[in-house]
């Protein structure tokens, strides 16, 4: 018997990846590893820390493990593929090797990826709905608000990360 949330899981197709203040919507493929990731996202997006690699494409691990099912596969610019089941890896280039497809950026080019990264590090929050309520804010000075995860426990002022977080009761992205 399917669970209503593995009903709703398989039946969503897009995703979208935020930084910078920009956004971007992503096709998904239709197998496990998107399943699952769909599951984790309907509680909170996911922030992933990037960075690139090997002058192709850019890597970042996410918080769980996902299924994979890899099989040899030549990328192209805008793909997005699971690398060892934790690592999401978004192409800007070419390579082979094997992964699991989780999805493609939606009228990617090169350009267009490279474009959206900005730079070699990035943010990336991945989302079942555009991010455009979420507010960027930068915390510069020594005063730090009150702080909650998206599960509505208060985190410790100490210990707060890049992350998604609730403060002053809206969703906003905090960068340190």
């Amino acid at each position: 018997m399917f669970s209503i949330l593995s009903i709703m899981a398989s039946a969503q197709t897009k995703i979208y990846l935020s930084t910078s203040g920009k956004t971007i919507s992503a096709t998904l493929e239709n197998n496990d590893a998107t399943s699952r990731l769909v599951s984790q996202l309907s509680g909170a997006p996911i922030v992933v820390e990037m960075e690139e690699y090997g002058g192709f494409e850019m890597v970042g691990a996410l918080p769980q493990s996902l299924p994979s099912a890899d099989s040899q596969i030549t990328t192209v610019a805008g793909d997005i593929m699971l690398y060892l089941g934790r690592n999401i890896v978004i192409f800007f280039g070419s390579n082979t090797w094997s992964y699991t497809p989780l999805g493609k950026i939606d009228d990617a080019t090169s350009d267009k990826v490279r474009e959206f990264f900005g730079s070699d590090n990035a943010v990336l929050t991945i989302s079942l709905q555009p991010l455009s309520t979420l507010q960027e804010i930068s915390m510069d000075g020594d005063e730090i608000p009150e702080v909650y995860d998206l599960n509505g426990h208060r985190v410790d002022n100490r210990n707060i990360k890049t992350g998604v977080y609730i403060v002053d009761g809206k969703k906003v992205i905090l960068r340190k």
